[in-house]
């Protein structure tokens, strides 16, 4: 069961999605039975984001490729997920990334965003090349996708470190060590 106080929820769903909207939906359903129920919840409640909504995300994330400057709970995140993008040829993927971004931002005027977890960086490069090409309204809704998405690992990230936390107290407490609840 995910029961927290109004204040921690709150702040831990602006980490992963920083859209005020999205967050009071999401708090309102609260408590949640697990980390599954959560993640039902907020998707529905990202399901689409608004134009305005999207602008409100993008403040706080960095462009693609760049470190994430501060030392918040959003910034880490962004350093794991970007982490995750690295490559043997790096030096010209970064290169290609930077002029990508460049253009993108001239293009659509906004960082260009997407889920870095699990992708290599020539897959980001490959797919910011395939994006410039498309329309402002097809961007836009794949960037509320992108946000969607991300948001939704980091509250698996955040939420299933929870759950494992109180499982191994549970079974600590009961005398168990297989991890298997009293």
């Amino acid at each position: 069961m995910i029961e927290l106080d109004d204040a921690t929820l709150r702040s831990h769903l602006l980490t992963a999605l920083d859209v005020e909207r999205w967050a009071d939906d999401v708090a309102a359903q609260a408590p949640f039975a697990d980390a599954d129920a959560l993640i039902t919840v907020a998707a529905a409640a990202a399901t689409p984001l608004s134009a305005n909504e999207i602008d409100e995300a993008m403040a706080h994330h960095p462009r693609i490729g760049e470190k994430p400057v501060g030392d918040g709970a959003a910034q880490e995140f962004s350093r794991r997920e970007q982490g995750s993008a690295a490559d043997a040829d790096d030096e010209t993927l970064a290169q290609l990334l930077a002029e990508g971004n460049a253009a993108y931002e001239r293009r659509f005027g906004r960082v260009f965003l997407i889920r870095a977890a699990g992708r290599s960086r020539a897959e980001i490069v490959g797919e910011l090349h395939r994006r410039l090409g498309l329309d402002d309204d097809s961007e836009l809704r794949i960037v509320g996708a992108e946000l969607r998405d991300i948001a939704l690992l980091r509250l698996q990230a955040t939420f299933a470190d929870s759950a494992a936390s109180a499982d191994s107290a549970r079974s600590t407490s009961s005398g168990r060590t297989d991890g298997a609840g009293a």
